[in-house]
């Protein structure tokens, strides 16, 4: 096997495994896996997309939490 690939893919599962455990992951493994796609097919570089993806991913669900923890303390006041 190639090395380069055996690489990518010990990257991937350590991405994979040190963010499924945890509470704050929400957002992170579907980012992660549309940010992969995405470099994959624009120049092979999954990695970086998968890593890139889970930022926004992370940063797009603490965005709709805050929203939603609005809303609901908005109906409470009421």
């Amino acid at each position: 096997m190639n090395a380069s690939l055996i690489r990518i893919a010990l990257i991937a599962t350590t991405l994979v495994f040190a963010t499924a455990g945890t509470a704050n992951a929400a957002g992170c493994l579907k980012g992660a896996v549309v940010g992969g796609v995405a470099g994959h097919y624009a120049g092979h570089h999954a990695v970086v997309g998968a890593v890139g993806g889970c930022m926004v991913g992370r940063h797009v669900a603490k965005q709709h939490a805050q929203q939603q923890a609005a809303q609901h303390q908005a109906i409470q006041a009421q």
